[in-house]
């Protein structure tokens, strides 16, 4: 599939990525797929790779409430929980946005990419410039800060303590976009750092289009 290069200028470049303070924009973003999902209230999704268990089943949960609104989900889809959430994503056909640490020119894409990217469910989005062609700690960091600054909103599902994740919390707590984690007792030191606790109310963007998701006889499981 053909690689859309987005540059600064373009009436399609997200314009989220310049208003975050102290974020340092892309020049170019390179994209397959469904550009329309841009348009869309976003949601960024993070996990650390080690996960309890507890925190993993409410993923589940979270993922069919997000399915539920129809909302955007951004990120890299790299930790266990956020693969799992991709996954339900998509089966119920719901836009998501899978942000690679790489440049995505030459990049084996799998095959479960390829209808949601034909039935403009899915877009692939980076940053990275044609050279960067794997991934590395450094643009895993980088990615990371691209697919916060893209969203209207922040979800850390979870952050080991005193992990990458946990630092990439302070960082972007720092730039005054909503942030928040799912209630439990393995997320208290990101409520203590001012993480809010996460709950259906951040789901009801002004503009989404299914805000009578509770009336047409389907009910949103609880995930809290």
């Amino acid at each position: 599939m053909n690689i859309i290069n987005l540059a600064r200028d373009n009436p399609l470049y997200p314009p989220n990525l310049m208003k975050v303070p102290g974020y340092y924009v892309p020049d170019n973003i390179e994209a397959i797929g469904g550009l329309r999902i841009l348009e869309s209230p976003k949601i960024a999704l993070f996990c650390s790779i080690k996960c309890p268990g507890e925190m993993i089943l409410k993923a589940y949960d979270l993922a069919h409430a997000l399915c539920a609104t129809g909302a955007s989900v951004v990120s890299g889809f790299h930790s266990p929980m956020e693969k799992e959430v991709l996954n339900v994503l998509f089966r119920s056909r719901n836009p998501a946005i899978i942000c690679p640490a790489r440049s995505i020119e030459g990049m084996r894409q799998p095959k479960e990419y390829q209808r949601p990217i034909e039935e403009g469910c899915l877009l692939l989005l980076s940053p990275f410039e044609k050279k960067i062609k794997r991934a590395t700690v450094q643009t895993t960091i980088v990615r990371n800060r691209f697919a916060a600054a893209l969203a209207d909103r922040i979800l850390i599902a979870h952050a080991s303590e005193d992990g990458k994740m946990e630092a990439f919390c302070r960082e972007i707590l720092e730039w005054g976009k909503p942030v928040f984690t799912l209630e439990s007792d393995y997320n208290k030191r990101l409520i203590a750092m001012g993480v809010k606790k996460f709950s259906q109310e951040i789901l009801k963007f002004q503009d989404f289009n299914r805000q009578e998701m509770n009336r047409g006889g389907t009910e949103t499981r609880r995930f809290l």
